[in-house]
């Protein structure tokens, strides 16, 4: 055969003896491409090869930025089925992907669908987001402190699933409310109100929202890259001008460690300020839950006892300085101690308590239950958790009792299962308190019927008490910024 005369991609031309079987030929061509980056699509233009991605990062190498965005780009158009996607998502949770790697996946998945540009609003606009915990209803305070301040806050929030809760299922247990606007009303709402509170709309990193469904069924969540690229990608999109972070550590959160925690928070702070964005990170403690209520209403009925200035000290306390940390990003103040001044008379005026209800109202909420909270409907059933000897509550595990909070109603197994706004729990004493046995420790809501001796096996199990009292842990240990870990 004259191989002057073949055409490009043809069994000769990639220097094969012709003298080999048709199979011989054939296994032979599948090795090269199989080991090529590059192979020539139909019209003769370059086109990455997945398998050869997959096996760079499998064999610990290095992608970049461009094949990144193949995979990302071919992965939202249907082009690369599940089962590739999942593979290189498994070989990224086991070898890591370096700071190139995770912004350039970021930024695949950002731009995956829509980038919101919020120029045309006045201000500076700030958003925050927590890695996930037990009880954690800071967003509902946090939002309505920061914008009574004049700083905007486009907040789009996502749903508990296992142990952690949801900002858009505490919201929606208002009656009414809906967090379920387009765009178009998104920015309406954030410019007549200062915020808006909704769930990701499918134009918002619609690849995200694919491949965290991917890793939620593959084992590969808990991967500090891959958290990092999903939390930023979605943030990006908002039309942010900066943002804080709550990364939470201890046996409530993803991350269990401190070390963990601290990477993750770098990575984060990295990737928000590569994008240009200030970013400003908080390291808090999720051993035990914070406050004392877990569960959908039950978290909004104490946000408006905090609004009120009746919250627990834990959650104003980290309330006052995330909101502070906002307020001075969003260009109020000189220093976040200035902030947090202000946050304080925020709620001290009333001015936040005010604007929550208006936005509540403005998304369809019935502001009468925010109003008068006991109004609301109580669970069917109660049932506590009782000290099993006299001594100091020396440690909770906060993992178990949100698991007891998925088992009363409050929380999903599977994202199709629905929420009972009224389940949850009420954390009567806290870590430090003494107890005498007999006393409640833990005061149980449901409205099911056969969830009591399972609940209280799970509860029992997270408690731990001495005969010494412990020694307090601080809620806030570590601030990362673009300079670096302080402790706090």
């Amino acid at each position: 055969m004259d191989n002057s005369t073949v055409a490009p991609g043809s069994i000769t031309d990639f220097g094969i003896n012709s003298r080999l079987s048709t199979l011989q030929q054939n296994d032979i061509v599948s090795e090269i491409i199989a080991n090529s980056k590059i192979i020539m699509n139909k019209n003769s233009s370059p086109v990455f090869n997945p398998v050869s991605l997959i096996r760079t990062k499998r064999d610990k190498g290095r992608l970049s930025r461009e094949e990144i965005k193949y995979l990302i780009d071919q992965y939202s158009r249907d082009e690369l089925p599940d089962y590739q996607m999942s593979a290189f998502l498994m070989a990224a949770f086991l070898n890591g992907l370096n700071d190139e790697e995770s912004s350039a996946l970021t930024e695949s998945m950002l731009h995956s669908g829509d980038v919101l540009d919020l120029s045309d609003i006045t201000g500076i606009k700030v958003d925050k987001h927590s890695t996930g915990g037990v009880g954690d209803k800071i967003s509902l305070l946090l939002a309505p402190i920061v914008a009574s301040c004049g700083v905007p806050v486009p907040m789009i929030s996502g749903r508990g699933l296992g142990h952690t809760g949801g900002t858009l299922d505490k919201l929606e247990s208002i009656p009414g409310f809906r967090t379920d606007l387009d765009l178009k009303r998104y920015r309406e709402v954030l410019q007549k109100h200062n915020m808006v509170l909704i769930g990701q709309t499918a134009e918002i990193a619609p690849a995200d929202k694919r491949i965290y469904a991917l890793r939620d069924v593959t084992a590969t969540v808990e991967s500090i890259p891959l958290i990092a690229a999903s939390i930023m990608s979605k943030k990006l999109a908002e039309g942010i001008n900066a943002l804080v972070l709550d990364v939470k550590v201890g046996s409530g959160a993803f991350m269990k460690t401190r070390l963990e925690a601290q990477k993750l928070a770098e990575k984060l702070v990295a990737i928000g300020e590569q994008f240009g964005k200030r970013t400003i990170a908080y390291m808090t403690n999720m051993d035990q839950p914070l406050g004392r209520y877990i569960g959908n209403w039950l978290e909004v009925k104490e946000s408006v006892e905090g609004l009120q200035c009746n919250g627990p000290d834990d959650v104003m306390e980290l309330t006052h300085l995330l909101a502070g940390t906002m307020i001075h990003l969003g260009g109020k103040t000189k220093t976040i101690e200035q902030g947090i001044e202000m946050s304080k008379d925020a709620v001290d005026s009333g001015r936040a308590f005010d604007a929550f209800k208006a936005l509540a109202a403005e998304q369809g909420g019935d502001t009468s239950v925010l109003d008068d909270p006991e109004s609301y409907s109580e669970s069917q059933f109660q049932f506590d958790l009782e000290a099993f000897e006299d001594g100091y509550i020396s440690q909770f595990d906060a993992y178990q009792i949100g698991m007891a909070a998925l088992e009363l109603g409050a929380g999903r197994k599977t994202k199709e299962d629905d929420v009972d706004p009224v389940a949850g729990l009420e954390m009567v004493r806290k870590t430090g308190d003494r107890v005498q046995k007999g006393e409640t420790i833990i005061r149980c809501y449901t409205n099911r019927r056969d969830v009591e001796s399972i609940t209280k096996s799970q509860l029992e199990d997270s408690v731990t008490i001495s005969s010494n009292a412990p020694e307090p842990a601080p809620l806030i240990s570590h601030q990362i910024d673009k300079d670096g870990v302080k402790e706090f």
